[in-house]
């Protein structure tokens, strides 16, 4: 029996994904196998003996600490794409909020509300002071084209929007699945020369870090605008306030307010809804929990963002699970623990990612404890485990 956490409210759906024959769910779980998590943060999370694994219900992981996990043997899954649709269709209302003063003329409605016998007239005298620009025939500018960004390309040119797309990274995977009439950026100036909106999707790292700057705005078109649903941290306050304070920028769209944006004239602020759709929450929750299982059941690796993926057909009655440093000799090491006890070896795989390592062996005998522990103080070796192949 495992026993998984929860630190936040998950979807029943993905729950029901966890055999209760198999699975104990709570959420005061204290020494868990696996925790699943939306937002709650964990970066002083202390981990219990048995934690193998977390999946965060989402794509973000920055409220779990992904190093230090890797450093204890801990597995952390995200859920990519589960919530692509959402963020999406969010997006494209961001896009139209962007383009034409919805926002503000709703509220303008509400101000001259208290007097119903003049509410038609005014807004017949008063509607051009929101008036914008439809987006059709206007080009669009997509940084990142994961399963998000991909999404937003194609819809923006059923619209009729011309669009770059630019990403350093793109998989062929991905690349299959955007439409041919996307113009291809090699370089973020292209983007910004010749994009009249601009919208990210990208992770927060070290490299996106306030990317949208002074430097990189005074690249762009003037009147240019906006859509951040991805991390508010692309996003230097101070620098996006001055620009929309000299019209350099029309408007700026955010998914994630904060003090400096939240009342700001020009932004529209959104909170953080891109994820907030039952669809969504279900789409994510399903993913995190099949993440565990695999993981848990198998060894098998998919979606980790701190360590490699791995897969591996059974091809033998047991599996040895092996995270290590991603140094010479460690596997060497391992096997030659298997080999003078006797032990046949069926199958393997072995993946590195970065600092760490992952090593998948099957074998045709039960591995005892003792032979876990001998493996476990080999130099280089963070966690070993055994798993009965079914």
């Amino acid at each position: 029996m495992y026993n998984i956490k929860t630190l936040n409210k998950i979807s029943k759906i993905g729950l029901a994904v966890l055999n209760p024959m198999k699975y104990n769910v709570s959420d005061d779980e204290e020494n868990p196998d696996a925790i699943i998590v939306r937002s709650a943060k964990m970066h002083d999370y202390e981990f219990g003996t048995e934690l193998k694994c977390i999946a965060r219900a989402g794509a973000g992981t920055n409220n779990i600490p992904v190093g230090r996990c890797a450093e204890n043997g801990i597995a952390v899954f995200n859920s990519p794409g589960a919530n692509a649709e959402s963020v999406k269709e969010l997006v494209l209302c961001g896009l139209l909020l962007a383009s034409r003063d919805i926002a503000g003329g709703i509220e303008w409605v509400k101000s001259i509300a208290d007097d119903p016998d003049s509410v038609a007239a005014a807004v017949e005298k008063g509607k051009s002071a929101y008036i914008g620009p439809e987006i059709r025939g206007k080009c669009l500018g997509v940084v990142g084209l994961g399963a998000i960004g991909a999404r937003v390309a194609n819809a923006a040119l059923h619209l009729g929007m011309s669009v770059y797309g630019y990403d350093p990274y793109l998989s062929v995977s991905a690349a299959w699945g955007l439409s041919s009439g996307i113009r291809h950026a090699e370089d973020l100036e292209t983007i910004y020369k010749n994009c009249d909106y601009i919208t990210l999707h990208l992770p927060y790292v070290d490299s996106t870090r306030e990317m949208i700057n002074s430097e990189s705005i005074s690249q762009m078109k003037d009147g240019v605008r906006i859509i951040n649903m991805a991390r508010g941290e692309l996003v230097n306050d101070n620098d996006i306030l001055a620009a929309l304070g000299s019209g350099k920028v029309s408007k700026y769209v955010t998914d994630f307010p904060n003090g400096k944006t939240a009342g700001a004239k020009n932004v529209i602020a959104i909170p953080h809804l891109g994820a907030s759709t039952p669809e969504s929450e279900d789409n994510s929750a399903i993913m995190a929990a099949q993440e565990i299982v695999e993981y848990l059941e198998t060894g098998n690796i998919r979606n980790s963002v701190n360590l490699p993926s791995a897969y591996l057909e059974p091809g033998g009655q047991f599996r040895l699970c092996v995270i290590h440093k991603n140094i010479p000799a460690i596997i060497s090491g391992v096997l030659k623990i298997v080999s003078d006890n006797g032990i046949n070896v069926e199958n393997m795989t072995s993946r590195a990612r970065d600092k760490y390592a992952y090593c998948l062996i099957d074998v045709n005998a039960p591995v005892g404890e003792s032979l876990l522990q001998k493996m476990q103080a080999l130099d280089g070796v963070i966690r070993v485990r055994t798993i009965e192949n079914k």
